[in-house]
Formats: structure tokens, sequence, C-alpha cells
């Protein structure tokens, strides 16, 4: 019987994370990480008491929006936020851990995950954001797209 590496381990958990997510367009799971402990999780979707796009529709089809754009108009949170903010309400500190995420972060969640503290980001899936990339590279974070 063979283990799982550390990233295997913890990217097989973003992606059970991202199966309670409710969003109809794409399923994102997050996982925060110290020192090979979870601190927090987070998906993307609506906020606690809020409608599920799943329920209610997706605004963002609605008005035909493309992926990428007018992230604004949407009912729900990114994975990348509710992980950050789980560890907020919980006063967990995120100073120096490591993000593991179902795929790479837009250009906001990637300004909140440098201001978190968070020091790598590490995905499996590739969404274009050359303005998240630029940002890490310019912020020292490390991106690394796992290969398995």
């Amino acid at each position: 019987m063979s283990r799982p590496s550390w990233d295997d381990y913890f990217m097989k958990v973003a992606y059970l994370v991202s199966e309670r997510s409710t969003c109809l367009r794409r399923r994102v799971g997050a996982v925060l990480v110290k020192d090979k402990r979870i601190l927090a999780t987070g998906y993307n979707g609506a906020p606690s008491g809020i409608v599920h796009c799943e329920t209610k529709g997706c605004l963002r089809d609605e008005l035909n929006i493309p992926s990428g754009q007018r992230h604004e108009l949407c009912r729900g949170l990114h994975a990348e936020q509710n992980v950050l903010v789980q560890a907020a309400l919980h006063g967990v500190s995120t100073k120096d851990s490591v993000l593991y995420l179902t795929c790479t972060p837009c250009i906001i969640c990637a300004k909140m995950i440098i201001n978190a503290g968070i020091k790598e980001v590490i995905c499996k899936e590739y969404y274009p954001d050359p303005m998240a990339e630029e940002f890490f590279k310019e912020a020292g974070i490390s991106l690394r797209i796992l290969n398995f």
C-alpha cells in the first residue's frame, strides 16, 4: 500500500470540499494548510442564509456574463474567499500558510491571498488570469500547478 504525497493528499481534500459547491458553472474547493495540518476549508457558493444558485438559478448565465468578467455580479463567493472568511471567523492565522485550490485564482482572490500572508498556492486546474499570476510573482508567492 502506498501513501499519497502531501500535495496529493491535500489536493484530494480540496476536490472533496468542492463537492459542497452550489455553483452551476464551476465547482471549486480550497484547503488552507500550515505545518501539514488543515486550518480551514472553503468552496464556492452563496453566503450562509442566502438561496443557493442551484435553487435560484445563475445570475451570470441570465445576464450572459462571460467567465472571468464582472465578478461582482454573482450570488456566490469564491472558494478562496470562503476559506479566508472561515479562518477569520474562527480566529485562525493565515500567515505563512499554503493554499490548495482545485483551480488557479482570479485577480480579486489573488489580492486577498497576498494580504492574508499566504506563502504558496498549489493548484490542479488552470484558470487563465495573467494579472493574478503577475501579482503573485511580484509579491513573492509561489504558484504551483500539480500534474498527476
